[in-house]
């Protein structure tokens, strides 16, 4: 890599936190920020995924770590904020997504679903991002949805959620950035990981979807490395408060 490259594009010296991190778009985040030269620390809660996700990365040779917990705990949340230790790059991609029809969600559901894809990104941006602003330097990289921007698939209370992060992005943009800290959305098509395997299963839905898709396919997770280190970094210092679209065209049909 040419030094230009290393000085736009390098995180070296970062240290990344990546809920959703082992598994799907999380991972592949997590490995393209670890492999850009940052540390990271990875967020889910399955201790044999973690375990495994951190194998591959170190096998990438990035130095990583994991923290097992429930981000539709409030006090797994305040567990992982008091543990991580300083963080420069914030990926909230931890993400649950009850399809029902809307009439059918229950007030669990709708708990539920919030806890996870909002309640989390912004008690993570409360706590990292005064500290980073302090520090005059981060950013923080939420992924919101196609439901994000539109009705798509059984919305529900994950529709409603999604659209809360673009706003959340915003506000948190809004607040911080002055002080050097970058806050975006990404927003994702339609992409094979284990979160869209219940849509997966209907049969014709993959080959419907991935033809919707401009390029002609559905993503997958890999697809979101380059934008994963373009934000992550100080390549992206002039763009903050917006919303990224990784989604093969999908959107603009």
């Amino acid at each position: 890599m040419s030094d230009y490259l290393r000085d736009l594009f390098s995180l070296a010296g970062r240290r990344a936190l990546v809920t959703g991190g082992s598994s799907g778009i999380g991972y592949a985040m997590a490995e393209a920020i670890g492999r850009a030269g940052a540390e990271v620390v990875i967020v889910a809660r399955r201790e044999a995924e973690l375990d495994k996700a951190v194998q591959r990365l170190e096998q990438h040779g990035v130095t990583a770590s994991r923290i097992s917990a429930d981000l539709g705990d409030r006090a797994a949340v305040e567990r992982v904020c008091a543990t991580a230790g300083r963080i420069d790059i914030l990926v909230n991609d931890a993400a649950n997504n009850i399809r029902k029809p809307m009439a059918e969600l229950t007030d669990d559901d709708y708990e539920q679903t919030i806890a996870v894809n909002l309640t989390a990104p912004y008690l993570f941006g409360q706590h990292f991002g005064p500290r980073m602003a302090e520090r005059g330097w981060g950013r923080i990289i939420n992924v919101g949805s196609q439901q994000t921007v539109s009705a798509f698939g059984n919305s529900g209370a994950y529709g409603a959620a999604k659209a809360g992060i673009a706003g959340l992005t915003r506000s948190q943009a809004e607040a911080w950035s002055p002080q050097g800290v970058c806050v975006n959305t990404i927003i994702p098509g339609f992409v094979l990981t284990p979160l869209t395997e219940p849509a997966q299963a209907i049969p014709g839905r993959v080959e419907a979807l991935a033809a919707r898709h401009m390029v002609g396919r559905n993503g997958v997770p890999a697809d979101f490395a380059g934008a994963a280190v373009f934000l992550a970094g100080d390549a992206s210092a002039f763009v903050t408060g917006q919303m990224l679209f990784v989604d093969g065209g999908f959107f603009v049909h």
